[in-house]
């Protein structure tokens, strides 16, 4: 009995170990906080781990698809209509779109792809958080296309099955 008991402690000790190091994190990157004043330079949600944009959309203007490596985006629009969508990760390559009117709210996982595309004749305008400070962007089309030194034509050509000559064009104009 007594082998019972210290096989029950060792395996609760050891799950009560692994708990405490599941329930590890990076410490808090707040430093301070400060009160947005009118100085453009200065950020009220500094060191707080999230971000906030406004989005204006040009009638018929869009977000092109891009994506945020650090972050998982919440949009909510507030005028107009937006078709929004992302694209899941491979091999499923899905893509889930929606519609959306003023109040719905749409969320972007971390990392994928995705974009937002304004399908009136009027402006729309949309908030966005992003749960990093520095949830980053990546335009899709203007890395591929636009990146300096430019990626090589035989691996553009390939990857996407154009022909060169589509290719070069495409990476003159970005």
């Amino acid at each position: 009995m007594k082998g019972i008991h210290s096989i029950f402690l060792a395996c609760f000790s050891g799950l009560a170990f692994a708990c405490f190091l599941a329930s590890a994190f990076d410490p808090s990157p707040l430093q301070d906080f400060c009160v947005a004043i009118n100085d453009p330079t200065d950020a009220g949600l500094n060191t707080l781990g999230i971000s906030l944009v406004r989005i204006d959309y040009a009638p018929y203007g869009e977000n092109p698809p891009h994506t945020h490596p650090r972050g998982t985006e919440i949009l909510v629009v507030v005028q107009g209509t937006l078709y929004v969508g992302f694209v899941t990760s491979n091999p499923e390559n899905r893509l889930i779109t929606k519609i959306l009117y003023p109040g719905d709210v749409f969320v972007f996982p971390i990392g994928l792809i995705h974009f937002q595309y304004n399908l009136g004749n009027t402006p729309a305008v949309a908030f966005a958080g992003l749960s990093s400070q520095n949830a980053g962007v990546i335009t899709i089309a203007n890395a591929v296309f636009g990146s300096n030194p430019p990626i090589n034509l035989d691996v553009l050509t390939k990857a996407f099955q154009l022909d060169k000559n589509v290719v070069t064009h495409l990476q003159s104009i970005f």
